[in-house]
């Protein structure tokens, strides 16, 4: 019998409000134990291959397993290889599905569509966000904003007793030590919300840096592949300091730094900071869209995760699994719950309603 998760408490009213409306709108496990009227759950077979963004790495892995339970015939294998990859395996048509925080662009989308004369399909499925997370503990809660960030890592600023920090943390004794910026050195969607963000906020990145998945980093910072890299090399490097997705720094217990928003107020990478920021988001049909100028209670570098598929091309028991996988994380409680304890955002019902069409489309022609 599976073993149960330790629930946190404090998540059950955030919980509620996620998942109220949705209950009924796809498939729902047959369980154990389960009343009432539901017919037994179809067994699915067959095999599923995904890759793409770490951001959302840990999520997925729980997922497939708490899914494998209902479907234990059928097998979702999920690789992290980093955002660019999951983009390019998916344009080339070598996986099933793809994984991004950066949407498809118009361009990519019609050269995808190109693999199997059908449309290519995108939708997201959870929120997160990227933190600044430090190597030394007693860094925790050092308050940031964009344009120091932006400095850190064109080593304009190099120690943490830099006056425009000091400045930001008045209260605070910093040390006098190196700052040494780990930047992801693959292709990554991570990149791509944190670099939106200073390009966004920060003219000086925008015209020397500009924002990217893969962008030239200055001299002087030090590169990890995946959010898996980045996350050991800030703990192993005296005076580290990495962006990486929140779930890294919850999972490894990282101090990470309060972050202005464009309220002007320093704003701890919360769950709660998380979900509000994720609220500001205007969601057009197309489903590309960037999350800017966070105030309020949001914390402010906040991203999202797209799936890749197609509207055509599958075998049809390989797309009734790519539809009950995905039908399932958007419906299922336990993949909100998981979600939650990992520090995502899951997304409100009526955006839900929405993917879900999306996801009907998968293999539809």
């Amino acid at each position: 019998m599976r073993e149960m998760r330790t629930r946190v408490p404090a998540l059950a009213a955030i919980l509620a409000i996620a998942v109220t409306g949705v209950a009924g709108c796809g498939p729902q496990a047959a369980r154990a134990g389960d009343t009432g009227t539901e017919e037994p759950q179809k067994l699915l077979t067959g095999i599923l291959n995904g890759a793409g963004a770490s951001f959302p790495n840990p999520l997925f892995q729980e997922w497939i397993e708490a899914y494998g339970f209902d479907q234990p015939f059928a097998t979702v294998n999920y690789q992290s290889i980093g955002s660019g990859g999951g983009i390019q395996g998916f344009i080339e048509d070598t996986l099933d599905f793809g994984s991004s925080e950066k949407y498809l662009t118009d361009e990519d989308l019609a050269t995808a569509s190109l693999n199997r004369d059908c449309e290519a399909i995108q939708f997201p499925v959870v929120f997160g966000s990227v933190v600044i997370a430090f190597h030394d503990p007693a860094m925790d809660g050092l308050v940031l904003d964009a344009d120091t960030i932006a400095r850190i890592y064109d080593r304009d600023i190099t120690r943490y007793d830099d006056p425009a920090i000091a400045a930001l943390n008045p209260d605070r004794d910093l040390p006098d030590r190196e700052i040494v910026p780990v930047h992801r050195s693959d292709g990554s969607g991570t990149t791509y919300v944190f670099t939106h963000y200073l390009d966004h906020e920060v003219p000086m990145w925008a015209q020397k840096y500009s924002e990217g998945s893969d962008i030239e980093w200055a001299d002087g910072t030090v590169g990890g592949d995946g959010n898996e890299g980045v996350t050991a090399r800030v703990i192993n490097t005296e005076g580290g300091l990495g962006y990486v997705n929140q779930s890294y720094a919850i999972r490894h217990d990282l101090a990470t730094a309060r972050v202005i928003n464009a309220s002007g107020t320093p704003i701890e990478p919360t769950l709660e900071a998380t979900t509000i920021a994720s609220g500001v988001a205007v969601i057009p049909e197309n489903f590309q869209f960037d999350i800017d100028g966070i105030g309020g209670g949001g914390y402010p570098i906040s991203g999202t995760n797209w799936i890749f598929a197609y509207e055509c091309g599958y075998d049809d028991d390989l797309a009734e699994l790519l539809r009950s996988f995905w039908t399932w994380a958007m419906t299922s409680e336990e993949a909100d719950e998981l979600a939650l304890e990992l520090g995502y955002a899951p997304m409100a019902p009526e955006l839900k309603r929405r993917v879900l069409k999306e996801i009907e489309r998968i293999n539809s022609r």
